[in-house]
């Protein structure tokens, strides 16, 4: 989940000045379920005064959370994988629309992961206008969820790290990562992750103490103990 910031430079005789347009998106973690209807809305609204264009770019993310990750970009959404619609909006001041992610190719056996860029981009430009604009935008994560889900996160304690690995076909959210002495006092918060099918990651410790993570996968909560 991303927040992504743009900037427009307004030019005029007049002072600069910086004005800030921003958008709000109601969701910005989508899961579409296979074996029901796949697909979800989000709300999009306005929250500036002035007029919004908003543009809607998806893409596919392949090999996600390894190092061979990248974006593929495709203007057919049955190459794609994925429809989102609609690809533009104009939105007046606090005014509300959707946008509808739907799955349209049948369901596979792992996991596909796509980024949907969500940004504002700048309308005609009037005379009178000057300085800059900040224009706020979003990356939202779209998860089409396997047609049988396989969950198999594993870690293994070396020395002072965790190596984590997920050999299952769905991802796992890694949070609330907790270490403290082996007295129980000195409690530190380790980080967290989103753990893609195939991808790893290590975390490095703070002391030998016992460790704790909670792990959310499709499947429901659990507690880890390491």
């Amino acid at each position: 989940m991303k927040r992504l910031f743009f900037s427009a430079l307004l030019s005029s005789v007049l002072t600069p000045s910086t004005a800030r347009a921003e958008i709000v998106v109601s969701q910005l973690v989508v899961e579409l379920q296979p074996g029901k209807v796949a697909r979800q809305d989000v709300e999009i609204w306005n929250n500036d005064k002035d007029r919004a264009y908003v543009a809607i770019e998806p893409h596919r993310i392949v090999d996600a959370g390894q190092p061979t990750e990248r974006r593929v970009e495709d203007p057919d959404p049955e190459k794609l994988g994925l429809l989102v619609s609609p690809a533009r909006m104009v939105l007046e001041p606090g005014q509300h629309k959707l946008l509808r992610f739907a799955d349209i190719v049948p369901p596979s056996d792992r996991e596909r992961v796509y980024r949907v860029t969500i940004k504002p981009v700048v309308g005609d430009i009037t005379a009178n206008q000057s300085g800059l604009k900040v224009l706020i935008g979003y990356d939202a994560l779209v998860m089409v969820r396997p047609a049988v889900a396989i969950e198999k996160v594993t870690a293994e304690r070396s020395g002072p790290r965790i190596n984590w690995r997920n050999e299952g076909n769905v991802s796992a959210e890694l949070s609330e990562g907790r270490q403290c002495s082996s007295a129980g006092q000195g409690c530190v918060d380790l980080p967290g992750k989103r753990l893609y099918p195939g991808a790893s990651w290590s975390v490095e410790l703070k002391n030998d103490g016992p460790v704790e993570y909670v792990v959310r996968s499709p499947g429901g909560i659990s507690k880890r103990k390491l």
